[in-house]
Formats: C-alpha cells, structure tokens, sequence
C-alpha cells in the first residue's frame, strides 16, 4: 500500500467540495483520490491518470466503493488535456517522483536496494529503458546528465568509469551499477549512498520528467475552471525549481521579449494565476517519522484567476 504524502495538506490546498471536478494526475495508490472522491459526494467527478498499468489496476481496486464517479486512463499526466475539457476543472493534484511500490518492487530496475534489471520505466510499455541509456549515452552526455540532473559533482569521473566498464560487458543490474558507481565514489561515511544522484538522473533521462513537468503544469492550467487550483507535490529540487519558475511567469503582472527581462522594456498584463502557497508546505513531524519519503516532500499552490 502507498502512503499518500501530505495528504491533510494537499486537501486543505485543493479544497475540495461537493459535485467538484478534480484530476489527479499522478493516481498511484488512490491514497489523494479516495480523500476527493469522499469531499466531493456523489455528485462529483474524478479523472486519475498514471502512466503505470500496475498502478491503475492499483487504483481501481481501492476506487470501487466510488464506481461510477471517476475515470482512470493511462498515460502521463502531461496529456490531460485531451481527457479533460478547458476550464472543468476545480483542481488538479500532481504528485511527482516514484512511488514506494515502484521502488519496493525490484524488477522494475528503480532502486539500488535491491538488485533487478536496469528498466526505471514508469512505463513498462514505452521502449526506452535504462539500460539502453547508461550503455549507449555517450560518456560526455552521461556526465552532463548526472551533472544536470542529479547534481552530481563527480559527473565526469563516474561517467569515464560507466564508459570503461561497457567496453568490457554492458552494464545490467541495479547492483551491478550501484557497485561500479561505489568504486569510483567512496561512501566514506556518508549516509547517502554515492549511486543515488545516477540513479536519480537515469530515471528522470527514461521517463522524460522534466519535459512531462513543464507539459503538464501548462495542461493544467488549461483545464482547470478560474479558482480552480493546482496543487504540486515535489521531491527534488529541480522538479521545485520548474514549478517556482511556472508560477513566477503566470503571477506576474508583465511580459518581455527575449531571455532577458529588462524593467524598460516590460509590457503590462493581468496575472493568470496566483500563489496560495508558494513557499513550500513541508510534512510535520509525525508524518516524517511514519513515512520516511515525506522529509524530502514540498507542496506548492496556485490558484488560476
């Protein structure tokens, strides 16, 4: 079972009422949706989206008592607007990152905890899996990936390392991974261990997130009704510094041509959103010692105007 984080908050934030119309973007384990379907009643409506079949089924096991008063479809949650009409929407729940049944379940390749096939795809029917991406990458690609996307700062050594040892075998397992990545890092009591921003940047390489992110944050934003709110559960901090970045263009109140933003030059306009919470909504103590995945856990707010 997934325990759905922050999810008095998140609910406080989506203020869900009755014969409301709500997506959650990212259902999992339905752990969001059954505390919507409950607010809503029997007049209201949910659309829940994963792009993980196993998940789905997940889900609409749990929905059952709900049958009748939702849709569940697969794919990402970047493509909702093709589900949901413009301006429906009462508020749009996104809870990105893998979730604790993906990462307990070794075969799907997306832990180092334990070993199973180098695979990470949200997706199991998408082709792309992390194999192909640590053995064909180029090693220069591989270290601005971990760079970029897992803030890795020994990027290009572990990169020349992954390079040398496909050269001899193609690399396979999570552990066959985890341990090369060791070698050429050294824990030296550190208490993260040193394959975690690797792992991190393949998995977000595989399942495209920070494109399906910033697709998504616009998607929602068209559906949703104004007053409708989005609320964005984050893990890392480049997924928290795209959703301050969306924000920031939708809340202010002018426009610029180009990439740099000269006061002179501005154009006046209406803001199109604006932040109920945007400084981030972070689990309290009780919720982080129950569920360990909640102390990285961020929640932003924004309401469209």
């Amino acid at each position: 079972m997934h325990n759905p984080v922050l999810l008095t908050e998140a609910l406080e934030a989506l203020a869900p009422r009755r014969a409301g119309k709500f997506v959650d973007g990212t259902i999992g384990g339905a752990g969001h949706a059954v505390e919507i379907l409950k607010a809503i009643g029997e007049t209201g409506w949910l659309w829940g989206i994963d792009r993980d079949g196993v998940a789905l089924k997940a889900a609409e096991a749990r929905l059952a008592p709900f049958i009748g008063r939702f849709e569940l479809r697969r794919g990402g949650f970047d493509r909702m607007s093709e589900w949901v009409s413009e301006g429906e929407a009462d508020g749009v729940l996104l809870d990105l990152g893998v979730s604790s049944p993906q990462l307990d379940e070794a075969d799907r390749g997306f832990s180092f905890q334990q070993d199973g096939p180098l695979d990470m795809r949200m997706d199991r029917e998408q082709p792309l899996t992390a194999a192909e991406v640590v053995n064909a990458t180029p090693v220069d690609e591989l270290a601005q990936m971990f760079w970029e996307l897992g803030e890795e700062p020994r990027a290009r050594r572990l990169a020349w390392l992954i390079g040398e040892e496909r050269q001899v075998q193609p690399l396979r397992t999570t552990r066959e991974l985890a341990t090369l990545v060791e070698r050429g890092a050294p824990r030296r009591g550190s208490r993260i261990h040193p394959a975690t921003r690797v792992f991190q940047a393949i998995r977000m390489v595989v399942n495209d997130e920070l494109g399906q992110l910033d697709r998504g944050l616009e998607a929602a934003y068209r559906v949703l009704k104004p007053g409708g709110r989005l609320a964005v559960i984050t893990f890392q901090s480049l997924e928290a510094r795209r959703v301050k970045q969306f924000g920031a263009v939708r809340t202010r109140d002018y426009d610029f041509d180009g990439d740099v933003d000269v006061p002179e030059l501005r154009r006046p306009r209406q803001p199109t959103m604006r932040w109920v919470a945007r400084r981030a909504v972070v689990a309290g103590e009780a919720e982080r010692l129950v569920n360990p995945r909640a102390r990285s856990a961020q929640l932003r707010v924004l309401e469209k105007v």
